[in-house]
Parts: C-alpha cells; structure tokens; sequence
C-alpha cells in the first residue's frame, strides 16, 4: 500500500482544509521556523495512532484542535485522514475490498478520539495493528527527526533493538504477542478462579448437606414457640382492651374540666379588655397636657434668653460709642496736626524760591572763572611736555649711541676670541680630517653577532617542534586517562549501586540463603525459575523461614537432564533440593517431564520450568531471585572489572605524569633558546648600533671641518664691521646738546604747570558745589509739594472719618434707649406665663392621677386574667394527657393486633386455635408464657444461623457444578491452544529477528561506506544470546580511524553514521513512506549531497515516497516538489506547493 494524501482540518494551526499530496519521489516541506512545518508531521503521526500528549507537543491531547488566533474562533473538532493505495490488494482481508483505504481520525473537545476506517469505526489498536503490518506507524524507524538520530546516538544497546524488529516487520507481531499473552494470562486466572469455585462449591455442598438437618429441628423449635407466642398474645389482647376502657373514662372527666376553666377564662379575658379600653384616653390626655406644660416651660426660657440677648446688646452699644469717641478725638488731632504741617512746608517753600532766584548769576562766574583756568592750565602742560620731549629724547639718543658703541666694541672682542678659538681648531683638525677606521673595526662583530642569532632561532625551531611533539602526546595521554577514568568512575558507580541494591534487600537479622549461593553466569533465570522466592529463605534455623539439611537419599533423574547443582555453588542445606532439579534445553523439557519422580523438575536457561505435578512456567516468568542472582554475578564481574580498570587508571596515570614531565621539560627547553635568541640578538642590535655610531662620527667630523672654514670667514667680515660701528657711535655723541640746562628748563615749567593745576582744581569745586546747592534745592522743593498734598488729604480725611463717626455714634445713642427699655416688657410677659405655667401644671396632674387609677385597674384584670388562661392550660394539659393515654392503649392494641398479624398470620378471633385454647378458657399468666417463648428461642438460637433452603440450594449446587467441570475442560484446551501460538510467534520472531539483523548488517555496511566515502563499520548483538532479547552495538571505522563504538565518534560522524542505520533498517523493511524532520541539519555540503543521492536512489528503487522538511538550499534544490507552509495571519497555516521536475522541464522547454 501506498500513501496518497494527508487532509487536516483544525488540526493545531491547519484550521482550514488543507491537502498534502504524497506523490512519488521526494517532497521537500520548507518555510520559516515556527510556520507550522511539524504540524504536518504530527498530523501524520496522530492519524496513524499516537497518544501520547507530550509526543505531540501538548498538555493533553486536546491541544491539537485550533485554539484560536486574533481573528479567528477556537474550534471544537479537529480531523485528520489518510488516504492509502490498495492497487496491489496487500490490506488485511477485513479492508481488501477496495482499491483505495481511508483511515480518519476525529478528536472532539473534552470528549476523545473517534477512529474510522473506511466509513467504519474501528478500535486504536486495529489503527495501530494495520500500520505495524506496514512497516509503518507513529513510532516507526521511517519517521525520522533529528532528535531521534539524537536519540539513536545517545541510546543504550536495548533500546536500539527497536530498529531491527521494525527491520524484521515484527511490530505487529509483537503486538499480537502481547494480546495472546495477556489472553493466556486471563485464561490461567479464569482457571485457577474456576477451580478456587469448584472446591468452594464442593464445600458449599457438604455444608449444606449437614444443614438439612438442622432446619427440621429447627422448624420443631418454631412450632412451638409459634403457639405460646400465640398465648402470650391472646393475654396481652385482653389487658390492652381493659386499659383502654379505663383511659376512655379518664379522658372523658378531663374534658369535662377543660370546658369549665375556659368559661371562667373567657369571663376574665372580657373584665381584662373592658381595663385596657379604658386606659388609652386617659393617656392621651395625661400626655397632651405634660405637653402644654412643656410648651410654657420652653417660652419662659425663651423670655430669659432674649432678656439676656437684650442686655448683652446693651454692653456691645455702650462700649462701641466709647470706642467712637476715642476715634474722634484722635481723627481731631490728625486734622490739626496736618494744618501745622502744611505751614511749615509753605514757610520753607517761601526761602527756596527766594535763594533759587540768586543761585543763576552765582553759577555763571563760577564757570567763567572754571573756563580761564582750565586754558592757563593747558598752555602750561603743553610747554612742560615739550621740555620733556626734549630731554627724553637727547637722553634716549645718548644711551642708544653709548650702548651701541659698548657692544660693537664687547662683540668685536667675543668675535676675535672666538676667530683664534676656530683657528686653533683647524690647526688641531689638519686642512682635511684624516679617515677613521673605527667604522671597518665594527663589520666582524657584526658578522659573528649574525651567527649567533642563526644558531639560536635554530634551536627555538628544534625546542617548538619538541614541545610540540610533547604536548600531542599529553593530549594523547590525557585523553587515554579521562576515557579510563570514566570507565573506572562508571564501573565503581555500578558497583556501588548494585551493592547498595543488594544490601538494601537484605534482612538485617537472617541472611537468605540467596547471599550463600554462587551461579555459573548464565544460569540465573534457571535457578530463579526452580527455586524462586524459596531463596529468600535463610539458613539460620532460628529464622521463622529457614533452609534445613536433610539427608536422605535423592532419585536420578531422566537421561539427558544435569542437576543444577553442577552449575550452583550453595551451602549443604540445599543440596538435596538442587540435585533434583534437571537442566535441559528449551525444546525437551516438555518431552522429560512425564519421566520425572515426585518433588523433581526440569528448567532451562532462559527460565522456563516443568514441574513433577504438570505446572508449568514460561520463560518470560521472571522473579526477583533472578533479577538478584544476575546481579550478584553482574557484581562479581564488576569487582573484577573495576580492580582491572584500576590498574589501568594507575598505568594511565603514571604514562600521563611521564609524558606531562617531558611536557614541562620542552618548555623549559624552549624557553631557554627562546632566552638565548633574545640574547643574540640583543647582541646583533648592539654592534650594529655601534658600527651606526662610528659611522655617524666620522660624518659629523668631515662636516665640521667645513662649518669651521665657513665660520673664519664669517667672523672677519664681523670683526671688520663691528670696528666701523664703534668708530661713529662715538662721534655722534660727542654733538648731543647738554642735559643739565634742560632739565632747569623742565623744573621751572613743572612749577608753573602745579599753580596752574591748584587754580583749575578750586574753581572746579566751586562750580561744583554751586550745582550740587542747586540741585538740592530743587529736590526739596518738589518734595515739599508732594508732603503738603500728602498733608492735605490726611486734613481732609480726618473731617470726613469725624463725620462717619457723629452719625454711627447717633444711630448707636437710638438703639441703647430701644434696649433699654426691653427688660421691662419682658419681666410682664414673664409674668403672665408663669401664671399660666402653674394652671397647666395642676391640670397635668389630676390627668397623672386618672391614668395611674386605670392602669391599676388593669394590672389586676391582667393578673385575674392569666390565673385563669394558666387553669385552662392546665385542665387541657390534663386533657392531653388523657388523651395521650387513651390514644397509647390504642396503640397497644392495635400493636398486639398488628404482632397476632405478623407472627401468627391471624386475628384475635383465630388465635385461640393457634394457641391451642377453646374461645372464653382462661388464659395463664403472661410471664410464665413469656418464659417459656424465650427458653424456646434460646434454644433456637443455640442451633446458630439455619439455612431453611439447604436442600434446594444443595439440588442447584450439584447442578452448578456439573456446569464448571464442562467450562474447566474448554479453559484447559484453550491455555494450550494459547501456548502453542505464543511459542510459534516466539519461533517466527526469532528468525524474522535472525533475518532481520543479517539484512541490517549488510545494508549498514554498504550504506556507511557510501556515505563516507571508505572506512568500515557493522553491527554486533550484545547482552544476550537471545536475538529477541539482545541489544545492538554499533562498530565504525571512518577512513582514517580506528574502529571503535558510535559514541566515541565525532558529532557530524555520529549523525551521518546513524543516518546509514536509519536507511540500513528502512531498506530491510521498506514502508510505503518515509519522512525526514530536518534530518541533514547537522551535516555539511559534501555530506548533504550524499544523503539526497541516497534518498533519490531508494526512492527510485524502493519505490518509497519521502516527505523532508529541511532549510538546507542544497536539499531543496534536490526536491523533486516543494511544499511551502507559510503564515500570511498569525497564527493561521497555509500550505503552497511548486512542482521542481515539471518547474525544470518547462524552463528546458523553454
């Protein structure tokens, strides 16, 4: 079969139909990280049975239905079908009417998975059945993702015995297996069950049989007891009937009381009514004079409070007049105070104007005279300053020339000093400097400094290269060390662990047996099978379950069975017991156990048992013994395993010490030619700045030879200049005029230039101080204006605030008189009230009076009234009690009725036959018939609990039982039936599984020389000698490299080896479709490149059709279609498909 499309809808982020086509070849699944790609290949994987949640990337498995985005609506239902080819009519037969088989899958929210095939409901496991038959399946090795390649590199040898019964296309035989297991295991529990009935039911049967008898005694004993019950009723009856009579008489005379205290009652009750009626007015009226006397008392504190309001008004009036007065007087002397202000101001006033008028002509002459003054002033800074002039200028020209004749005579002494210097140093020096040979003595040093560096950066290069070498076999060693180490490490930790296990089983009083035995490796299951939870038993024989030797002798056993002592060590207790216990092979157990004695038994090595008495044990049977012999031998090679691995650690350890000592001496090697190379050229560096130098000087030689040749010249032309400018300087000194007479000149114009200056400075002041006087004036006078308008206002505000002041002072002299006179109406209104007061106060008590009178009146009606309601209560508590009794006869009769019903089946009438007595005899006395019926039921019940249906039950028990042997007999046939399957899918797998490995071998090999280009690898079976139990090791040798296990291998080597696994396994057992979860995400370009040339090549020889989601360019460029998952709307796939080869073809057309 093959598969042809894969439908979603509401299927995780597939909200809308979407159809992935599966055609032949390879499809490539491409787009951005986290668009929906694996959604596709979970669809895939739940459709074809998946239930795990967390395998499908959710809390639980109704995540997978659209949980809603920004614009769309969560949705309640998600579906996935599958459509699979049936051409070639290779279904089961159940679904090989049809050329095309569609598997459907439906989940609806909180209510589970639906499946269907072809229209028809089906069950998950026949969902899961018909994919394993295909090679396929949610868990199959043909859905590949990297994390499974991961996960393949990272398993244990168990785990990837997975792979080869996919190879072998054993899943579903696993699978029905298992189902024929749990079916036998129900049968044997259906038989034990059946056979616990049987014998249940056999002594059910016996039991029954003994019961018979006693219920004839027992239904004696109820006959009897049946009669003087029916006397004990008959005596009861008449007692019941006269207690009634006499209670009818009490209630009668209690009825008679009770009308009596009711008419008393209600006369009392009316006498009580008439009282109340009465009070109410007189209550009213008690309460509406209390008010009008509290009307009065309220307007007589009226009255005082407003006389006191009147009075306090009085006292504010006269102190605000008095306050009025005060600002009077004081508004008075603001006014006069303002008027002898304001004539102040206008005296002054007067004399300001006056000296005002003068100040003009005063001013003028003051700047006339400030005017002559300053031009005297001028005229004699002006001849001062040129009589200054002349003396700085004779005095600068004098120096001038005195210094400049100095210093041409100093310098032409320096220069003639300096001309006899330079000629001595030519004289020293020769006309030409002879050739210095300081610059040739430096080339050998130079040469042999150039040797020595050579030689030196010869032996850093030899140090490099050694330390190199030593630290390529430090890594070595290392590397050894660290891979010895974790292999001791994981050793002692399985040590440890096994030994904590082993002791942690361990009683800590009685050691079991189990700890004294010692089993030849591979004989645990064997020993565990014979003995099994009898090896917990100890061999102290204090313990409550103990081993004890016994000696007695043994019967052989059949031809071709060993004792299994032969491969067991144990103490002596339980030597009799394993020499009669045979091993044989898997195959001849059956045939030899009609050969064995009482107490024998055969076992094999995988477990299986035959018991003398036929029982039976499978070899998958396991128990804790065996889990514990294997561990205690897995202990024993471990203790051997770690002292080895110890020993290797400590060779490890010392050849790593060696070569990180040889390590440590290469470096110290290089570091010292490392030293001497910097030394040498250290040494290079000096003779070659030395030749440097020598060099240097013979040049600074030769150019100084000729600076001092230019400088003799330079220096006579100096000498001859110098002496020139000496000569005038001296000349024209001698002509300068005389500076004694003009500094004379100077002194007297300084004089006249001071007198001046004092003239100017005087009249300065005056005219100053003529402004200043002016000025001043000036501003008293406006300020004197503004104080007498200030003056002025405060004059007229004084008479208008004492004008205010009259009329409030008026206004507040009217009120005092109206206040004053308020007390004397008041004390007449008090007068009247109180007159008033003291009429409704009287009227207030008579009313007091009244109403007391009544409401006593009252409380003795009431008290009359509730003694006569408390007689009636009583007389119709009596009457209730009367009734109570009466009603309690009743009910005694009508229960000895009801008993007589019940226990004798018949009324009052009837039970003097049952009771054996003629109607009218007398009755005996009912504590004897009561003693009587309980000694009878006493010694019913001594007889215990009775069955009365023994014997019919005992008719349906035999019947029942007849029934069980027949099912029995159709168990026992179908438990062999069972058996006999289970070991033929166990044969059949076993081959499948032999098969199997040789294919996935050879497919392996070819396929890892393929993809890397050389080198060797195969697969090996670990761990057991069953193939259907033995784990799968990986061996690999890429070119280049040692053989050595897949985990031992470098990252992209392990991925590219498990990738030849995955397709090793796959060509074995081909499944209609394969798919590949970004599988060539770890391996390169040349890598990538192998492994779609092997998908191209099994997809055209297998015929298998690959879905591969990938980023990779390379592989999508290999894709023969491309199907593009975008996201237009978040959170909403899409799915986009472009045909490659048809693509290619159009554009070679083209």
């Amino acid at each position: 079969m093959l598969f042809n499309r894969l439908r979603l809808s509401g299927f995780k982020s597939f909200v809308e139909p979407t159809d992935l086509v599966v055609e032949p070849g390879m499809t490539g699944i491409v787009g951005p990280n986290g668009c929906g790609k694996s959604n596709l290949v979970e669809a895939l994987r739940w459709v074809m049975g998946e239930n795990s949640p967390k395998r499908m990337r959710g809390d639980g498995m109704d995540d997978v239905i659209f949980a809603g985005s920004a614009s769309r609506p969560a949705r309640n239902i998600a579906e996935v079908s599958l459509l699979l080819d049936n051409a070639d009519r290779s279904a089961p037969s159940q679904y090989n009417d049809r050329d095309e088989i569609e598997v459907v899958r439906r989940i609806e929210r909180e209510q589970g998975s639906a499946y269907s095939i072809n229209g028809n409901e089906v069950r998950q496991r026949d969902v899961l059945t018909l994919f394993a038959d295909m090679a396929t399946g949610a868990h199959s090795s043909a859905m590949v993702s990297q994390g499974q390649i991961a996960g393949l590199i990272n398993a244990k040898p168990a785990e990837r015995r997975q792979l080869l019964e996919e190879a072998a296309g054993i899943t579903g035989l696993h699978a029905r297996r298992h189902e024929a297991e749990l079916r036998l295991k129900a049968a044997e529990h259906n038989l034990e069950r059946l056979a616990d009935i049987m014998a249940g039911h056999e002594t059910n049967l016996r039991s029954l049989k003994r019961q018979a008898g006693q219920a004839r005694k027992y239904a004696r004993l109820s006959a009897q007891i049946r009669t003087h019950e029916a006397q004990l009723l008959l005596r009861l009856w008449a007692d019941a009937i006269a207690e009634l009579e006499a209670a009818q008489v009490a209630l009668r005379d209690a009825e008679r009381r009770v009308a009596e205290t009711a008419e008393q009652a209600a006369l009392a009750s009316t006498v009580q009514a008439e009282a109340a009626q009465r009070v109410p007015p007189l209550r009213q009226a008690e309460a509406e004079r209390a008010a009008a006397l509290q009307r009065l008392r309220l307007e007589r504190d009226a009255i005082d409070a407003e006389e006191q309001r009147a009075r306090d008004a009085a006292e504010r009036l006269t102190a605000r007049i008095a306050h009025t007065d005060a600002d009077s007087e004081r508004e008075e002397a603001m006014g006069t105070d303002a008027a002898h202000h304001i004539a102040a101001i206008d005296h002054e006033t007067g004399e300001l104007t006056a000296a005002k008028a003068q100040e003009a002509e005063a001013i003028g002459v003051a700047r006339a005279r400030l005017a002559e003054t300053d031009d005297q002033l001028r005229s004699a800074d002006r001849a001062a300053d040129a009589l200054s002039e002349s003396l700085t200028q004779a005095e600068t020209r004098r120096a001038s020339l005195s210094a400049a004749a100095e210093s041409a005579e100093g310098r032409l002494t320096d220069l003639v000093r300096r001309a006899g210097e330079v000629a001595d140093e030519r004289a020293r020096m020769g006309e030409v400097a002879p050739p210095d040979q300081s610059a040739e003595d430096q080339v050998p040093e130079i040469v042999a400094a150039r040797g020595q560096v050579a030689r030196a950066t010869a032996a850093l290069g030899d140090a490099e290269t050694a330390r190199a070498h030593t630290n390529e076999q430090l890594a070595a060693k290392r590397d050894a060390l660290h891979e010895i180490e974790a292999r001791h490490r994981r050793l002692s930790v399985e040590q440890i662990a096994l030994n904590d296990v082993l002791r942690a089983n361990q009683d800590d009083l009685f050691k079991p047996i189990l700890d004294s035995v010692a089993v030849t490796p591979g004989f645990e299951a064997a020993l565990a099978a014979a003995l099994g939870d009898d090896l917990q038993a100890s061999g102290d024989i204090a313990a409550p379950a103990h081993w004890q030797q016994v000696d007695r002798p043994a019967p052989a056993l059949p031809e071709g069975a060993a004792p299994l002592s032969q491969c067991v060590s144990a103490p002596a207790a339980v030597a009799l017991r394993l020499s009669q216990i045979g091993v044989v092979s898997g195959d001849k157990g059956a045939e030899l156990r009609a050969q064995l004695a009482q107490g024998q038994r055969l076992v094999s090595r995988d477990g299986s048992l035959w018991r003398w008495d036929g029982y039976t044990t499978a070899p998958d049977a396991g128990t804790r013994a065996a889990v514990r012999l294997r561990q205690r031998n897995r202990l024993a090679e471990l203790t051997n395993e770690v002292v080895a691995a110890k020993e290797q650690l400590d060779v490890a350890r010392a050849a790593f010490d060696a070569a990180k000592a040889a390590a440590k001496a290469a470096e110290t090697s290089e570091t010292e030619s490392r030293t001497a190379l910097r030394i040498a050229e250290a040494a290079l560096a000096s003779a070659r700045e030395a030749f440097a130098a020598a060099v240097r000087e013979a040049v600074a030689r030769s150019e100084r030879a000729a600076a001092l040749a230019q400088q003799a010249q330079t220096l006579a032309t100096e000498i001859e200049t110098l002496g020139r400018r000496a000569q005038e300087s001296r000349a024209e000194l001698a002509t300068l005029p005389d500076a004694a007479a003009l500094r004379a000149e100077i002194a007297t114009a300084r004089q006249n230039l001071d007198a001046a200056r004092a003239a100017h400075a005087e009249a300065e002041r005056t005219a100053a101080r003529l402004a200043q006087e002016a000025g001043m004036r000036g501003t008293r006078l406006a300020t004197l204006l503004q104080e007498r308008g200030a003056w002025q206002a405060r004059a007229t505000a004084a008479e208008a605030q004492l004008e205010k002041l009259s009329q409030r002072r008026a206004a507040d002299e009217a009120e005092l008189k109206v206040l004053e006179a308020k007390p004397a109406e008041l004390a007449e209104k008090r007068r009247v009230l109180l007159e008033a007061t003291e009429i409704a106060e009287a009227e207030r008590n008579a009313a007091a009076d009244a109403l007391a009178q009544a409401e006593a009146a009252l409380a003795a009606a009431d008290r009359e009234d509730k003694r006569a309601n408390e007689a009636a209560g009583a007389a119709r508590e009596d009457r209730v009690r009367a009734e109570g009794r009466a009603e309690a006869a009743a009910e005694r009769k009508d229960s000895v009725k009801s008993r007589m019903a019940s226990q004798l089946q018949c009324g009052p009438d009837e039970a003097h036959a049952v009771a054996g007595l003629e109607p009218g005899a007398a009755l005996p006395p009912a504590d004897e018939v009561d003693a009587t019926v309980e000694r009878l039921k006493r010694e019913r019940e001594q007889m215990g609990p009775v069955n009365l249906r023994a014997d019919v039950e005992a008719q349906e028990l035999e019947a029942e039982l007849t029934h069980l042997t027949t099912e029995r007999d159709d168990l026992v046939g179908a438990i062999h039936k069972l058996r006999a399957g289970i070991g033929a899918l166990n044969r059949e797998g076993r081959e499948r599984m032999q098969a199997a490995f040789v294919a996935v071998d050879r497919h392996f090999r070819e396929l890892f020389g393929r993809l890397f280009g050389g080198g060797e690898a195969y697969l090996k079976l670990v761990d057991s000698e069953d193939v259907l139990e033995a784990g799968l090791e990986i061996m690999a040798s890429p070119p280049g490299k040692r053989l050595q296990t897949l985990t031992l291998l470098s990252g992209g080597e392990q991925a590219l080896t498990a990738v030849a696994l995955r397709f090793a396994v796959f060509l074995t057992n081909p499944a209609p479709v394969c798919v590949m979860d970004e599988v060539d995400a770890p391996l390169d370009d040349a890598n990538v490149g192998r492994f779609c040339d092997l998908v191209a090549e099994i997809s055209r020889t297998v015929g298998t059709r690959f879905l591969v989601i990938t980023h990779h360019p390379l592989s999508m460029a290999r894709m023969d279609r491309l199907f593009g998952v975008t996201m237009f709307e978040r959170g909403i796939s899409q799915l986009v498909s472009v045909d490659l080869a048809r693509a290619e073809k159009l554009r070679e057309a083209v």
